[in-house]
């Protein structure tokens, strides 16, 4: 199955995101978008074995679910109190190789390795994106913290994992 999502830029939780690299099974040429928009990602893709992500907030957990059984569990950050990551069912929109962002209010770029090395975008609210992303920070994971804005942090090779095992278009449920 072909893996297609080339983001320009991407907003998230006030963050600009640009992306340095996309994941392409093949290369393609897209058109860019205005400045400060976002590039349709492609049409949902149909995933070839029944996988999904559930997450667990009260527990700070993902699980990866391939057939109705969980097939691997991590620790996860979530979302502070006044910034809280979702509820609800989603999809996998986007997946991104190694993601840059750059502050909305400064415009100071913080580089690859702020959000680890790899993005999986599932909730797009207003100006927010909202993803499963790496972290340089993984005793915030080991803590099992409610610290973000709203995204899910991941060690960065437990997010590697999740991020080869699904597609654009895996639901991603997020129960209380």
């Amino acid at each position: 199955m072909m893996r297609r999502q080339i983001l320009p830029s991407l907003l998230l939780s006030g963050l600009s995101l640009s992306l340095a690299a996309a994941v392409a099974a093949e290369p393609q040429s897209v058109p860019q978008p205005a400045s400060g928009a976002m590039a349709a990602a492609p049409a949902a893709a149909t995933v070839a074995t029944p996988v999904a992500i559930q997450l667990s907030l009260s527990k700070r957990e993902i699980s990866l679910v391939r057939d109705g059984k969980v097939v691997n569990r991590w620790p996860v950050v979530i979302g502070a109190p006044e910034t809280p990551t979702p509820t609800g069912s989603f999809q996998v929109t986007t997946k991104v190789v190694n993601p840059v962002y750059a502050s909305t209010t400064t415009g100071k770029v913080k580089g690859v390795g702020a959000l680890g090395y790899r993005w999986i975008g599932f909730h797009k609210q207003g100006r927010n994106d909202f993803g499963i992303h790496g972290t340089p920070w993984p005793w915030w994971v080991d803590a099992r913290a409610a610290v973000s804005h709203g995204c899910v942090r991941m060690r960065n090779e437990h997010v590697d994992k999740l991020f080869s095992a699904v597609e654009i278009g895996t639901p991603v449920i997020i129960k209380p």
